[in-house]
């Protein structure tokens, strides 16, 4: 079925007609016929006066029967939900009935109630609900859940705390009211991990991880995840927890990483599974962040949810803020820092440069589910840090507290937000809110000027046009300052400069001519532009104390001698070899930090560097001189590495923690470079030896990365045929490190693959999803990676539009390039224009990136 477009805006919002006191819904389950009745008690809404028709949201539902108050009526629903009209309705709450049958096995859209590998699961994030039941499937409408799940499955699942079980039966009851985003049920064989949690004030709480049977052994350290992270909210929020059992079950078929349903988390099981065997310091890095971010929702997204879903950042930047925090308090707070900053510049400035810019509150979509974005999510993030940085953090503590005391069991809105803030500091926020309302990146420039006595820096920011926002005012930009003497010494400490106007500047004592480490911490999510020589940087990287900038000098400096090798044709000097060889062999920091520091530039952030520059940029000549720059680092370092890489090696057995991660992480970053330079001997002999799954893939990738590795490819395969989610490494690995001109081939052949399962989510983005990220095969002159992803996106739709509007993002960057390149992506989103029955998702997706031309 087409959908046609239809556009919400902000400005429409009204409160429902009706409130929705009380929910019972049972479920009668079965593959293809299972009955959902549900009992509504409605009552008019006094924030509505008058009266009006009562419309309930319903899609794909086979409505079987209707009454108001026990009474039949005869109304027939239409495509989307059905209209009771006012003068059938008392002026007087009432109870509303519904049965409908649904049919969970052929719901491939991973939306409302479907069933994976036998297992019954559901996803009502965003409008998911209207498909399990006729409901008015907004977030401001908070109710009470009662549930009750009939099936023969031997568990039953659903919000709350348990009311009831029997032979085939179980019941539910959740005492918080919540919106039907919120909703969840899970039936299917399925074992527990299970934990005893006591809260700060002594409740009880009984914690399980529900796994297919077999998986019960990769369980620990998500359960550790959990204690930790529901220990971590009392001591630095002052949240606790608030039923007596919190359920996390792992979920083969699922269209994101993972949801907050209350008490009731359905996640990916990619991040829950986890053992030393199959997963690497990556996948538990990541599955303790996401394990965090959704118990954090319990407080900031269940007991408070948003308004409206123009309010999404309000949960989900204030939630990844948190859940970023709690991971820099277990690991490194300078590493995460930089890792959600590379995080931040490779997909949302890349968004906020682009034809799918859009705020971080939009004021219109067409299809919500296209603004679970980068910018919602990772720059409504940064917003909360800028605020924290500006008001400080006592008052940043005060005013959470006030957020949570005010705004319990509500709806909220970013107003609601901000303005605990300013009744907590007396601050004027007015301003600061153009971040949550106007789309782009903001550009600062800086110059200089010291007569000897008084240093002056100049500011000025620059708001660049972006779709449907062609004028900007100045925002409030915090940005955090040291100086740094010649010889190294910080003669100021870090401090707090706000940028308020289109130009200001601030002046300093200073004796000697100081150095500006500018923008410390990553203030601000704004690109600097600052001239600095290779001398500065290296001395920047030396010396900085601010652990960022320090980073974010060495990577200044390799960008600058990367852009040359692509211009000009230079070759790297010993500016960027030196002063990386120091960081790399310094004992004295942190393996982790310097891991990074050894990540060259990535193509794609490359071409955005050159494209700002007025360079149009040619991916193929970017992904040989990136290849040269790293041979280049390999033979200056190669004297040291094997060394280095020895005195790395972690004794004892596989253990997760950050220490041991780090470590880890150098001794691979040094092994892929002594691969340059040996043939990938160190490398096969390391594989062979590998005990767990960290070394085991990360020395693969060292020799694929070299063009090696066939056979240890074919035994990777052999070993973990049966691992889902390992087996989606594989495919993965072999898409990003083909050469560009062999990346299409590869990914054609892999999806003839028998274990090329394309109705997964997991294993379409470890093939698809690894074809775009590779930059030069991607934009292959040929064409070839434009098609072949247009081609599956197009299979794809009909059966889950969501996951195919969210992977054609991959053609977002296409006015970087040349017209040969521009012209064959234009034609590629003009054949998914014209297909037949295109999802209102993925229509939506393809005309805004069509309109940049």
């Amino acid at each position: 079925m087409t959908h046609q477009s239809r556009t919400v805006h902000l400005s429409d919002y009204q409160p429902f007609t009706h409130l929705v006191t009380r929910v019972a819904l049972t479920f009668r389950l079965a593959p293809r016929a299972t009955e959902v009745a549900a009992t509504l008690h409605f009552a008019p809404n006094p924030a509505r006066p008058g009266r009006h028709d009562l419309r309930l949201d319903g899609e794909n539902l086979t409505l079987k029967s209707l009454t108001l108050n026990g009474k039949p009526l005869d109304i027939i629903p239409d495509a989307t939900g059905l209209t009771i009209p006012a003068s059938l309705l008392p002026d007087a709450p009432f109870i509303l009935e519904t049965l409908v049958e649904i049919s969970p096995e052929t719901n491939t859209a991973l939306e409302g109630l479907y069933m994976s590998r036998g297992m019954y699961c559901t996803q009502c994030e965003a409008e998911g609900f209207r498909k399990i039941t006729f409901y008015p499937d907004r977030p401001d409408v908070m109710a009470r859940f009662r549930v009750r799940v009939e099936s023969d499955l031997p568990v039953l699942l659903s919000n709350g705390n348990p009311a009831g079980q029997g032979a085939a039966w179980a019941e539910w009851d959740d005492p918080w009211p919540k919106p039907a985003y919120l909703f969840a049920l899970v039936a299917g064989d399925l074992k527990a991990h299970s934990a005893l949690f006591t809260t700060a004030s002594g409740s009880p709480v009984q914690l399980n991880i529900w796994v297919r049977p077999g998986d019960e052994n990769r369980c620990a350290y998500a359960m550790d995840s959990l204690i930790r992270s529901m220990t971590w909210d009392e001591r630095v929020y002052g949240r606790e927890y608030d039923l007596s059992v919190f359920n996390i079950v792992a979920v083969d078929d699922f269209n994101m990483g993972a949801m907050e349903n209350k008490g009731l988390n359905i996640f990916n099981s990619k991040f829950v599974l986890a053992s030393p065997e199959t997963a690497t310091d990556d996948d538990f890095g990541r599955i303790e962040a996401i394990i965090a971010h959704e118990y954090f929702h319990n407080w900031t997204g269940n007991r408070i949810t948003c308004r409206d879903w123009f309010q999404l950042c309000l949960k989900e930047g204030l939630t990844v803020f948190r859940d970023q925090q709690f991971s820099g308090d277990m690991r490194s707070h300078a590493v995460k820092r930089i890792e959600d900053v590379l995080l931040l510049r490779a997909r949302q400035f890349r968004e906020d440069g682009g034809p799918l810019a859009h705020p971080v509150r939009p004021d219109s979509f067409v299809e919500i589910n296209n603004f679970y974005t980068a910018t919602v999510y990772e720059k409504g993030a940064e917003l909360i840090g800028m605020l924290k940085r500006l008001v400080g953090d006592d008052s940043y503590a005060k005013a959470l507290d006030l957020y949570f005391t005010r705004h319990d069991g509500e709806a909220a809105t970013i107003e609601d937000w901000l303005r605990v803030f300013e009744d907590t500091t007396g601050r004027d926020l007015a301003q600061f809110k153009r971040w949550y309302t106007e789309a782009g990146t903001p550009r600062v420039s800086v110059t200089e000027a010291w007569d000897g006595k008084t240093y002056a820096l100049t500011l000025r920011q620059e708001n660049p046009p972006t779709p449907g926002q062609p004028d900007k005012l100045p925002k409030v930009i915090p940005v955090a300052l040291g100086l740094l003497n010649p010889n190294g010494d910080e003669i100021l400490p870090t401090t707090v400069l706000e940028l308020t106007e289109p130009e200001q500047t601030f002046t300093f004592s200073a004796a000697t001519r100081p150095i500006p480490s500018l923008l410390r911490g990553f203030s601000a999510p704004v690109i600097l532009e600052r001239q600095a020589s290779p001398e500065e940087r290296a001395f920047m990287l030396a010396h900085d104390t601010d652990p960022f900038n320090k980073w974010e000098a060495g990577r200044a400096l390799a960008k600058d001698v990367l852009a040359r090798m692509i211009v000009d044709g230079a070759s790297p000097g010993p500016d960027w070899l030196d002063a990386l060889a120091r960081v790399t062999l310094d004992d004295t920091l942190d393996p982790a930090f310097r891991a990074l520091a050894l990540r060259l530039p990535a193509e794609d952030d490359m071409a955005a560097t050159l494209h700002a520059a007025g360079i149009t940029p040619d991916p193929a000549r970017i992904h040989a001189e990136r290849r040269g720059m790293g041979d280049a680092l390999a033979r200056h370092l190669a004297p040291q590495l094997p060394a280095l890489i020895a005195a790395l090696a972690e004794p004892g057995p596989f253990t997760p923690d950050a220490r041991a991660a780090g470590r880890r992480a150098l001794r691979l970053a040094c092994l892929s470079l002594l691969s340059r330079t040996d043939g990938g001997a160190a490398a096969r002999a390391a594989h062979v030896r590998a005990d767990n799954m960290t070394e085991d893939a990360g020395t693969l990738v060292c020799l694929l990365d070299i063009g090696e590795g066939a056979a240890e490819v074919q035994r990777f395969a052999a070993r973990w045929g049966d691992d889902r989610n390992v087996m989606d490494k594989w495919f993965a690995l072999q898409i990003a490190f083909a050469a560009p001109d062999r990346v299409a081939g590869v990914a054609g052949a892999l999806t003839r693959h028998p274990a090329f399962d394309w109705k997964n989510p997991n294993r379409f983005r470890a093939v698809l999803g690894a074809l775009s990220a590779h930059h030069a095969g991607f934009h292959h002159a040929s064409g070839s990676g434009y098609r072949i992803l247009a081609d599956w996106l197009l299979r794809l739709d009909p059966l889950n539009p969501q996951t195919a509007a969210r992977m054609s993002t991959a053609y977002e960057t296409w006015p970087r390039y040349n017209a040969d390149r521009s012209s064959l992506v234009q034609a590629e989103l003009a054949r998914m224009a014209a297909a037949p029955g295109l999802s209102r998702d993925l229509a939506e997706m393809v005309d805004r990136m069509r309109s940049a031309g």
